[in-house]
């Protein structure tokens, strides 16, 4: 029994860093945050109990919370489904016997290493732009120069192309899953004369739901949370048109320093997330498909 302790003592020590990080960087934060949320705080001066006056000033007199949350909405309802999309795509082309094969999925995870840096995003702006190089390369075909970040209309379209790049990761998870179907069963399919469609939508689709459902509640949660891409590339603009919930956040915590008031806002969107997460979560047993029969 003695030998055993000791074991879990050694087994603490070490993962004491993770728990210290944890700790002071994750727990501390979280829980401050909740506390600053009823207060005051312009981080020069001592928190001032408030009550539940930043939650009301948030939705009765704030003018950019509801057009930041209406974004955000549109950011994630326009960026998730089509990076998820393109993902799957791109996975079951590199789950093809081919030569060389592991060369292009290297390839085609390298957006996600450098997609959410502030270079790369700099670098999409200046591609967007009204006379950037993917205007010149639509004029070739005689299009009309479209005003990528200038436009309302299209500013929120252009940024969340820029999440859409980044879906390596989801693409490796799915790989990862299309790896792990029998062969058997399209092989029966064949048999049977199935289609390639009716093999994607019986088998392939069925058979990788938990790997979706996966990818759908990790990229929805990243989703409501970016910042980044919005900020480096459109600042917000034009007309509010790109000013996602993040930026409303971070202005008020570092450029107007309102603590108290940004950790408000910071809540509200952890409750928004939470609900978004448990309506999937509650989706899942009408279409994920797990061996075990398991919901």
């Amino acid at each position: 029994m003695k030998y055993y302790r000791n074991k879990n003592y050694i087994g603490l020590l070490y993962i004491s860093p993770w728990i210290a990080g944890f700790l002071l960087f994750k727990l501390y934060p979280f829980v401050m945050s909740f506390i600053y949320s009823f207060t005051e705080f312009s981080i020069l001066d001592k928190p001032v109990f408030t009550g539940l006056d930043n939650y009301i000033y948030m939705f009765t007199k704030d003018k950019l919370f509801f057009p930041a949350l209406k974004a955000t909405l549109a950011y994630v309802l326009m960026t998730v489904p089509m990076k998820i999309s393109f993902a799957l795509f791109v996975a079951m082309l590199l789950n093809m016997k081919l030569r060389s094969i592991n060369i292009f999925r290297t390839a085609y995870y390298l957006p996600s290493i450098f997609g959410g840096s502030v270079a790369v995003s700099v670098l999409w702006r200046f591609l967007f732009m009204k006379e950037g190089i993917v205007n010149k390369f639509l004029g070739f075909f005689g299009i009309k120069s479209i005003d990528w970040l200038g436009n309302p209309d299209v500013a929120l379209f252009t940024v969340s192309l820029l999440a859409v790049w980044q879906f390596g990761s989801s693409m490796v998870i799915f790989l990862a899953g299309l790896k792990q179907i029998p062969n058997e069963l399209y092989e029966a399919a064949i048999v049977d004369g199935a289609s390639r469609m009716r093999k994607f939508f019986s088998i392939t689709l069925p058979m990788i739901s938990p790997v979706m459902f996966f990818n759908l509640v990790m990229q929805t949660i990243n989703a409501f949370q970016e910042f980044t891409g919005p900020y480096v590339i459109t600042g917000g603009g034009p007309m509010n048109a790109t000013y996602v919930y993040s930026i409303l956040v971070y202005d008020n915590a570092f450029r107007y320093f309102r603590m108290g008031y940004s950790s408000a806002l910071s809540w509200v969107l952890f409750l928004l997330i939470m609900v978004f997460t448990a309506l999937l979560f509650k989706s899942s047993s009408y279409w994920t498909y797990y061996e075990d029969g398991g919901k």
